[in-house]
Order: C-alpha cells, then sequence, then structure tokens
C-alpha cells in the first residue's frame, strides 16, 4: 500500500482550513487530514507542498509510526507550531487510511472504545452574567453538563485610540485589576443562579502572571469551577507550581503545546489536572495517544483543544482518541460556521451532552473537493491581538 499522492487543499467555508488528502496505489483508498494553523495557514502549505509531500510519495501508508519519526526526527530543527501542524496533517490522514484498509473505525485500532461517548463542554460566554446564564440554560436543555463561562469585564479603561481597538471575546481592553475582580464575581453569581450542580470552567487564556493566577485560583475555590485553564503562559511551566501551592482548583494546560516534552514536567509534578493539547497541532494521533498513556500513570486526564479554528476532521480525531483512552476527562465542542456542511461529511455529533462518532471506517470524515473549491483561502484572517488601554500588547 504505498504512497502516490499527496495533495494540499486549502478552503475557507465560514474560515480557512488546510486539508491534506494522501492516496495510495489501491484503488479508491485514500486519507484526510487536518493541518490549520489559525492565522499562518499558508506556512504549513508550503511545509507540506515543497519539503514533506515528496518525501512521502512511494513510501508504505500503513507505516504511521515509521513516517511520523522520519518527519519529526528527520528535519533536524524539531517541533514548533508549523511543523507539528503539518506533521499531524500527514499523521490523521494515515491513520484515516489504515482504519479503511482494515474496515475498522480508528478508535478500534486504538484499543476499542472504553466509553459510549465523549463528555463535552459548551462554550456558554456572555457580556455579563445573565447572558451567560440563560445560555448555560439552553445548553443544559440540549443534554449539555459541562460548560465554558467567559464575561466581559466591566471597568476597564477606554482605548486611548481608536485604530487600537482589536476586537476579541472582550469587548474591552484587558487590564488585569477589574479581570481579577470580575472572574470570582462571575462565579459566585453563577452559583447563585444555576446552583451548585452545572460544571463550570474558565479560560485565563494565559492573560496573568504567576502571582495573579494564584490569587484568582484561591478565590475561585468556594465555586469548584470544573478546571481554570491557561492561568499562565506556557514558556516557564515552572511557575505552574507557584499556582498549584496555593489553590486546591483543577488546572488545564496544553493548546500552545507542539509536542509531548512540552506536557511532560506538567504531568510528572502533577502540576496540572487535565491535558488540553490540540491533535491538530502535536503531530496528530500517534503524539496525542503517547501523551494520554504518560498522563494516565500521574492521574491526569486529556481534555483535548476542540475550538473552531481546526477542521472537523480533527474534531473527528479528537474523539475517536476520547473513545479508546481511559483516562478521557472531558471534550471541548465548538458549533462550526454552516457551509462547513457543504465540505465536510461524517462529522461527530452530539447527543445528550456527549460527542460521537460513527461505526464508519478510519475517521468517518470525507471532504466534498468541488464544494470545498467554491470557498477559497482568506488572506489575512488572524486572530485579534488584544491590547490594554494604554495601546501596549496583551497575550490574547
Amino acid at each position: 500500500m504505498k504512497i502516490t499522492n499527496v495533495n494540499v487543499i486549502v478552503t475557507a467555508p465560514g474560515r480557512n482550513y488546510v486539508l491534506v488528502k494522501v492516496e495510495t496505489d489501491q484503488a479508491g483508498l485514500y486519507g484526510w487530514g487536518d493541518a490549520t494553523l489559525n492565522g499562518r495557514e499558508l506556512a504549513v502549505v508550503a511545509l507540506l507542498q515543497d519539503h514533506l509531500a515528496p518525501l512521502l510519495i512511494g513510501r508504505d501508508a500503513g507505516r504511521i509510526e515509521d513516517i511520523w519519526q522520519s518527519i519529526f526526527r528527520g528535519t533536524y530543527w524539531r517541533g514548533g507550531p508549523v511543523m507539528m501542524t503539518a506533521l499531524a496533517g500527514i499523521d490523521l490522514a494515515l491513520w484515516d487510511i489504515k482504519g479503511k484498509a482494515a474496515g475498522l473505525p480508528v478508535y478500534s485500532l486504538l484499543g476499542g472504545p472504553t466509553r459510549a461517548a465523549a463528555l463535552a463542554y459548551r462554550h456558554c460566554d456572555g457580556r455579563d452574567v445573565q447572558e451567560i446564564a440563560d445560555n448555560i440554560r439552553a445548553a443544559q436543555a440540549e443534554g449539555f453538563r459541562v460548560f465554558r463561562a467567559q464575561i466581559d469585564v466591566p471597568g476597564s479603561m477606554a482605548f486611548p485610540d481608536p485604530t487600537w481597538v482589536d476586537r476579541t471575546t472582550y469587548s474591552v481592553p484587558f487590564e488585569d485589576a477589574p479581570y481579577l475582580r470580575a472572574i470570582p464575581r462571575m462565579f459566585e453569581a453563577l452559583r447563585r443562579e444555576l446552583g451548585d450542580e452545572p460544571e463550570i470552567l474558565h479560560d485565563v487564556h494565559e492573560r496573568l502572571t504567576p502571582i495573579q493566577a494564584s490569587l484568582l485560583a484561591a478565590a475561585l475555590e468556594p465555586y469548584h469551577p470544573f478546571f481554570l485553564e491557561d492561568p499562565i503562559r506556557p514558556e516557564h511551566k515552572e511557575s505552574m507550581r507557584l499556582v498549584r501551592q496555593n489553590s486546591r482548583v483543577p488546572l488545564a494546560m496544553g493548546e500552545l503545546f507542539s509536542h509531548r516534552w512540552e506536557c511532560l514536567p506538567l504531568i510528572t509534578e502533577q502540576l496540572i489536572d487535565y491535558v488540553r493539547v490540540d491533535i491538530a497541532h502535536i503531530g496528530g494521533i500517534t503524539e496525542a495517544r503517547k501523551i494520554a498513556a504518560i498522563a494516565e500513570a500521574y492521574h491526569v486526564q486529556m481534555a483535548f483543544h476542540g475550538a473552531p479554528d481546526t477542521a472537523p476532521i480533527a474534531h473527528a480525531a479528537n474523539v475517536h482518541v476520547d473513545m479508546a483512552i481511559p483516562n478521557f476527562g472531558v471534550q471541548e465542542s465548538s458549533i462550526f460556521p454552516p457551509e462547513t456542511a457543504e465540505v465536510f461529511t461524517g462529522t461527530p455529533y452530539f447527543e445528550n451532552g456527549s460527542l460521537k462518532v460513527t461505526d464508519a471506517p478510519g475517521l468517518g470524515t470525507d471532504v466534498d473537493e468541488r464544494a470545498a473549491a467554491r470557498f477559497p483561502y482568506r488572506p489575512q484572517e488572524y486572530l485579534p491581538t488584544l491590547r490594554r488601554a494604554d495601546g501596549s500588547v496583551q497575550d490574547w
């Protein structure tokens, strides 16, 4: 089963996606992968087309681990989000092929299901507590039991220059003090409004210093959040020790990581409770299952990143791994632009607050290439840059 062609497709049904199609010498046998890196899509495309695809022609598509190792280690300059996203696109396509060749879903190749579905959480962000509470109630009516709560932070100063305004999930500039006051108040009000039963988490988005993150985590203890995500920047992981020492709130981190070694100190020191890596940015299923195995030994659970800035193919891969691993925790879910339904089929589906995939061979997804061609790449579609009130750049 030799690889005969690697085709890279960029399509934008609602937002930009980079798709990898690996074809083989067996008639009709191909696989799809997702190599989307938001705002740097064409860098990944160039790496795939000009450097990696030529290395794959003639290789045995069934030798997934060997291909993974040869790309990761053979480049010499290892890792990084562009390289690992390109590798993930190839890896997902190869797992898709292996499943189709075996006539089995990928979760079966990973050892078979350990659960019937993947518990999912819904984004229920809002401009104020009432809007968040209303969104949570609406999601509860759909069967969801876990919810993310983000709020517009009141009390921040206005931008001194309107050209600095970069729209984000917050409608005002970010300032530490108003934020640190607002989030505990948000949790207090949500618990008063909704009671103790809903599982509620919050994403800091790496905006705080270690001492600020420690103060926030301690302040949230009475409201038992499901977890506090990315309280600090990931570059100096040792700072998570301070956050852990000063609170008993479950912690999550990892969506900016590129490979297992970035997770390692956080797992082995049990500084986090949930690993939040993105399958599309860490080299695919091959790396994801290794991270999960390491985490299992330290009683750390997996909560794969599932934002809509990766294609539905990656979300299907999330659920296949979620179904197979013993230390699954929760899966982030997303609502995709309606145009994606014209391009992708066989995507994960919701049922009673959980995500499921069918028992179709491989990842179960497919791409309508003609439909994809109707949605051309949209240049300069970047994540916004968050700023402080004085105009200086702040982590988004």
